[in-house]
């Protein structure tokens, strides 16, 4: 399968020969298919071989020792952040701040901007019935603490953002507006346009949770109008262990620390203690320095594809997959149902069988996929369902992989006696 997009050749067939894993066998030696990319993506030869470079010759602690290897460390992980803010077009590398994940990047934002006194008993926080848990519970924490208001936008039956009445939704009182780009359970990308321009009419800060969308698209900060984007490194052909949150530099210079500790600060004395200026105010503590290395290997590997090359090669692959799984009988996509405007993860019911059955019987036959509520519980209510299984699509995905997931569906079914 080979894709054209920007003058550029994509074939996945040769980009999966960057992915030893692919390659191996599962299931009493049956070819692996991976199709849980949503939940983390695979890890290229070229991110792995950085990482274990930096630990077998760099490896030291950072901004602390004035020894080479020290040097060597520091100038790595600062090497990283700057990749990373050239990768997502932010205007300064001191705008992007390192966290353990995206979790942890939405906690951070919720909690300074209540203790900066942004949240009150007048304000309130408008999120959407499609976020991840990441994106509800800090906020549900923030406003209890505060005495704000959590509101959200609904879905409508297509699996699409409820747009109707946002001037009522986002008031005067709409401090923060926190929303996914792209939803990891429905696939939906949503029109952040439109609800970056309500918000700031009124005066909001907007929280764009682009951990779906990062990998699979190109991005630019600067150009969004977002005021903060967190997006987590294991989901972009990167390493666990680290995430990102962007924010603009004179909104991050307003707020307090997240958390105490080593090289947060300017000084400190037994009475009281004065902070670093962004982004290290953020950063206590040894910070993800190996990760930040594999991270910035990770962005050169996906410029070296192009991301329009990715996108459009998730884009042609989703259309391929929504097709075929709408041949089988009793499948119900839920989320939309074509490609327009949609990420590379389809969730679906199949009849009455349980979504663990089916991952179960798909796993016997190598094919991984995911089986839950995705942390995504309240979208699943309001479909109607408990849970689904969920087939995620990536830069390595082929047809043939499609196809196998459509026969051990079928194959599903009869098993149950469908």
């Amino acid at each position: 399968m080979t894709i054209t997009a920007a003058g550029v050749d994509y074939d996945v067939l040769k980009v999966r020969e960057d992915f030893p894993i692919l390659g191996r066998t599962v299931a009493n030696g049956l070819p692996l298919v991976y199709l849980d990319s949503a939940n983390t993506s695979q890890k290229p030869r070229q991110v792995v071989e950085a990482i274990e470079r930096h630990y077998l010759e760099h490896n030291a602690n950072v901004a602390r020792a004035m020894h080479t290897l020290g040097a060597e460390a520091t100038e790595a992980f600062e090497g990283g952040r700057t990749r990373i803010a050239e990768f997502i077009g932010a205007p300064s590398r001191d705008e992007v701040v390192f966290a353990k994940n995206a979790s942890e990047a939405l906690n951070l934002v919720a909690r300074v901007l209540a203790d900066a006194g942004r949240l009150g008993a007048d304000r309130e926080v408008v999120i959407t019935e499609m976020e991840h848990h990441s994106n509800i519970v800090p906020w549900q924490l923030a406003t209890e603490r505060t005495g704000a208001t959590l509101r959200w936008f609904g879905v409508t039956d297509d699996g699409r953002l409820d747009l109707d009445g946002i001037e009522q939704l986002i008031t005067e009182r709409t401090a923060v507006v926190s929303l996914t780009w792209v939803s990891n359970m429905l696939g939906t990308v949503n029109p952040l346009d439109v609800v970056i321009r309500r918000a700031h009419e009124v005066g909001a800060l907007v929280v764009v949770d682009a951990s779906q969308a990062v990998p699979q698209m190109p991005v630019d900060v600067a150009s969004l109008g977002a005021d903060f984007v967190v997006f987590t490194g294991h989901k972009m052909v990167g390493p666990t262990g680290i995430g990102v949150l962007w924010g603009r530099y004179d909104v991050l210079a307003e707020l307090p620390p997240f958390l105490g500790g080593g090289e947060m600060i300017e000084t400190v004395t037994m009475e009281r203690s004065t902070f670093a200026p962004p982004p290290a105010r953020f950063e206590a503590g040894t910070p993800p320095i190996a990760q930040s290395v594999g991270l910035g290997a990770a962005a050169d590997y996906l410029d070296a594809l192009g991301m329009e090359n990715i996108a459009a090669h998730e884009h042609a692959i989703t259309a391929y997959a929504l097709g075929r799984l709408q041949e089988i009988d009793g499948l119900r996509v839920v989320g939309p149902q074509t490609a327009e405007e949609r990420g590379g993860a389809v969730s679906f019911t199949l009849g009455d069988i349980h979504p663990h059955d089916v991952a179960q019987v798909l796993d016997s036959r190598g094919i991984a996929v995911r089986a839950g509520h995705h942390c995504a519980k309240p979208a699943h209510r309001r479909f109607g369902v408990q849970s689904t299984t969920r087939a995620s699509f990536y830069l390595y995905t082929t047809e043939a992989e499609i196809d196998a997931l459509v026969e051990g569906l079928v194959a599903t079914q009869k098993y149950f006696g469908g």
